[in-house]
């Protein structure tokens, strides 16, 4: 447990905190240089499940050898979880040297990707220009959003920008939903994969038109062309390491349906009580952050028909035997559950939360006896 722990410092510390290299005058690039996107792999942990993108600026006679990162974040800001939450965290563009960069992910074993661009000298100019005057104005900060603005979208912001035309655009999978194009990245992450689809709402539903993750943005620059040749002149693979598969006791459908399984056969009141108290305050929760939330992925979240606030209501009314109350709600929280499912047919999801459906619905239904036997 230790071990892993140590290891995440030690790269995040290497990746966030190394020094942050600026140029206070523009540089004159030679004819050498050369403007790359780096794609970094996925890693197991929470934050690296789905890769990280990056710019590199390479000019062998001028000395440099830098790498421009937009995913930096500052762990010292008050509030730092509830600013998080919020979507009001502030995120910045950071320069590192390509050395630091490289050595951070081979420490970590991810692979990286190296995709050279083809322009011209005075557009990698252009760019290594805008990239400098935001590292140094108030255009270094921006509010992430883990669709509309993350490291990957701002590399195809700036370079889009500096081009002055639209080259970077997705072409594949349009449609197909956000959320169906993260699920391959929570592979072996069972409980994280869980969790994502009950908190995120009606947003991910969307078709996935904009490049959010580093691999899309990899696959559009294989695609793109500018001023008529492909945008992308070389491509390298700079690091190379096989994907490890976790492996967990605990993170796997296996213990989920173990518990469900445990709650239904041991059929105690007091289990009953303890699982449907906990959507309840779930429910409570995702209401919460919806409103509470700049975050799009966090608004109008039909999960709450399954993590129900009012099956606090089905406990009151249990708990002070009001019978015609606790009937009513018995019966709301069924159709809840019925409108629930029907809404979740064509979706990614359905299998994943169908066990604490039927789960909660087989609870319900056995409420609903106990009550009938109870008051004959």
């Amino acid at each position: 447990m230790i071990a892993p722990l140590i290891k995440k410092i030690v790269f995040l510390t290497l990746l966030l905190t190394t020094i942050n290299y600026s140029f206070g005058q523009s540089i004159l690039l030679s004819k050498t240089a050369k403007i790359s996107v780096l794609t970094c792999g996925t890693g197991n942990e929470s934050y690296s499940l789905f890769g990280h993108t990056a710019i590199r600026v390479a000019d062998t006679l001028q000395h440099i050898d830098v790498v421009y990162n937009y995913g930096a974040f500052d762990f010292g800001t008050p509030n730092f979880v509830l600013k998080f939450i919020k979507g009001d965290l502030q995120y910045f563009i950071v320069a590192n040297s390509y050395a630091d960069f490289i050595y951070s992910y081979n420490y970590e074993k991810r692979a990286v990707y190296e995709q050279e661009l083809e322009i011209s000298d005075v557009t990698k100019q252009q760019l290594f220009d805008n990239l400098n005057k935001a590292l140094q104005s108030e255009e270094r900060y921006y509010t992430y959003k883990f669709i509309d603005k993350n490291c990957t979208s701002m590399v195809v912001d700036i370079i889009n920008k500096t081009v002055n035309a639209t080259v970077i655009s997705k072409k594949t999978d349009t449609e197909t939903t956000y959320r169906s194009i993260l699920y391959p990245y929570f592979d072996n992450h069972f409980y994280e994969k869980l969790g994502t689809s009950i908190i995120f709402g009606k947003k991910v539903e969307a078709f996935g038109t904009k490049i959010f993750l580093p691999f899309e943005l990899h696959k559009a620059l294989k695609m793109a062309r500018f001023e008529n040749h492909p945008l992308v002149k070389k491509e390298t693979t700079l690091l190379a390491f096989e994907p490890e598969t976790p492996h967990s006791w605990w993170n796997n459908a296996y213990t989920y349906l173990c518990i469900l399984a445990f709650i239904l056969a041991i059929r105690k009141k007091s289990v009953d009580f303890i699982y449907l108290a906990t959507l309840s305050v779930l429910g409570l929760f995702f209401i919460g952050t919806g409103f509470y939330s700049l975050h799009k992925e966090l608004e109008y979240n039909y999960n709450i028909l399954l993590f129900n606030p009012a099956l606090m209501g089905v406990l009151y009314f249990q708990y002070t035997k009001n019978k015609k109350w606790l009937n009513h709600l018995l019966h709301f929280n069924l159709l809840c559950l019925a409108v629930y499912l029907m809404i979740l047919i064509n979706k990614a999801h359905l299998l994943l939360v169908l066990p604490m459906l039927l789960t909660t619905a087989v609870i319900l239904v056995q409420l609903r006896r106990r009550r009938r036997v109870s008051s004959e």
